[in-house]
């Protein structure tokens, strides 16, 4: 392979915790942001939980010599919260919403509200084109009964399918973002495996940040320490992925994350540690075809057989959440159903009170309005919740049907494979900074 060309490129990616009058020191820590950003250090920034539009002027504004190409991409009730800031040029951008992003009675944890998607964006870099992912998935509340599992697991999908169908003319892909996933969680190995993206973290064999590469860490002042247990240091949630191609072979050289509070500053940027990824691109001639050609099966039967397993268990944590939804879907209309049957009682009885001309007792007028109130109350919320369980129940069941034909196609696949080898064992994490 004769390198024609190569390109370093500094991509960070920062979870902003970006709340007003909910997040502590907000104004704050977007001039900490910007002041740090426009030192013009990166070539890439992917923010995410960039709530307020007013933040974003106000980062657009400040990185307008630094990082001169910019979107924001707007999507829900409150936004999307996802953000890109480059030194190269912006050619095109498109958002994808996930079709599942919990439940809008749950107005405490506020992630339907956000209208969580993916953005990307296609980049010209030299004479490369990459396209840019910025993502934030839904949160994981609790661990031992995390009942936004499904949601979560049909966003990785969609995100997986996203990133393969639109990517497919690119020189280089990067993927980054908040997850919401652990390393080895199903979702994150549905994306790696299904998309072929590479962990930063994995793949760097320079590495200076918190342990284990991990981004929400018990040491950092806004982090709460009860949604880490029983994590008691922290957890890697955030994550800076990328994958070449036939023309283009992509290496990160060194990562780093902060470590808790910034120096010379009383507090950090935010909840989450940030990450920086300086990656190596290098052109070059595309293979042969046929060139190695039984090795190649080989490694594609085994990659092939684990992805068949990945999407079975996918598919059968879709199928979890589809019979919570149906169970769901009928309380709701049982209940619809008894204040209905309320409402016909209440209106037999006053009818019955209006006949009797001779009743010596009044007409309790301010019960009888109460009660209507209560039922039609109960009617409409009713109505609500069966129509957005159906909705849930639709995009369940789209995914389950989309994951039970990838399968059959992997094995269709997989039998035109020779016979397939074990897999891959996975390459350890980076444990620091070489000493040569």
């Amino acid at each position: 392979m004769s390198n024609a060309d190569s390109v370093r490129v500094r991509v960070f990616s920062l979870n902003c915790w970006g709340i007003h009058y909910l997040s502590k020191h907000c104004g704050q820590r977007y001039d900490m942001i910007g002041d740090m950003l426009s030192k013009g250090e990166h070539d890439i920034v992917l923010l995410q939980e960039v709530w307020s539009e007013k933040d974003h002027l106000s980062l657009k504004k400040k990185l307008a010599c630094s990082h001169p190409h910019s979107h924001y991409f707007k999507s829900g009730v409150i936004g999307s919260g996802l953000a890109i800031f480059s030194k190269h040029r912006i050619l095109d951008t498109f958002l994808y919403r996930y079709s599942l992003n919990g439940y809008p009675y749950m107005a405490h944890h506020g992630d339907w509200f956000g209208g969580k998607a993916v953005g990307m964006a296609v980049l010209s870099i030299g004479s490369l084109t990459a396209n840019v992912y910025v993502t934030h998935l839904h949160a994981e509340y609790c661990r031992e009964k995390d009942s936004y599992l499904p949601h979560r697991v049909v966003q990785a999908w969609e995100l997986q399918q996203f990133v393969r169908h639109t990517s497919a003319g690119a020189d280089v892909v990067i993927l980054g973002g908040d997850l919401n996933m652990h390393p080895q969680d199903l979702g994150n190995r549905l994306l790696r495996s299904y998309t072929g993206l590479r962990d930063s973290y994995l793949e760097t064999a320079k590495f200076d940040g918190c342990e284990d590469g991990m981004t929400l860490i018990a040491d950092n002042p806004f982090t709460c320490k009860k949604e880490l247990v029983p994590f008691e240091k922290g957890i890697r949630i955030d994550y800076i992925l990328f994958k070449g191609s036939s023309k283009t072979d992509i290496f990160c050289d060194s990562m780093s994350t902060t470590k808790g509070c910034v120096p010379d500053h009383p507090f950090p940027y935010s909840d989450h540690e940030a990450l920086t990824s300086e990656l190596r691109l290098e052109s070059h001639t595309p293979p042969e075809v046929g060139k190695d050609e039984q090795s190649k099966d080989q490694d594609s039967a085994g990659k092939v057989a684990e992805l068949v397993d990945i999407v079975t268990e996918a598919r059968t944590e879709v199928k979890v959440g589809l019979h919570c939804a149906e169970r769901k879907r009928c309380t709701a209309a049982r209940t619809g159903v008894m204040g209905l049957a309320l409402l016909f009682l209440e209106l037999a009885i006053a009818t019955v009170s209006w006949l009797a001309l001779g009743a010596e007792q009044p007409f309790p007028r301010t019960s009888f309005y109460l009660l209507a109130a209560l039922c039609f109350a109960i009617l409409l919320t009713t109505s609500l919740l069966y129509i957005f369980y159906t909705m849930e129940l639709k995009s369940l069941q789209g995914a389950e049907d989309q994951m039970r034909l990838a399968v059959g196609s992997l094995q269709e696949k997989l039998r035109g494979f020779p016979l397939a080898q074990p897999h891959n064992v996975q390459r350890k994490p980076p444990v620091g900074d070489p000493e040569e």
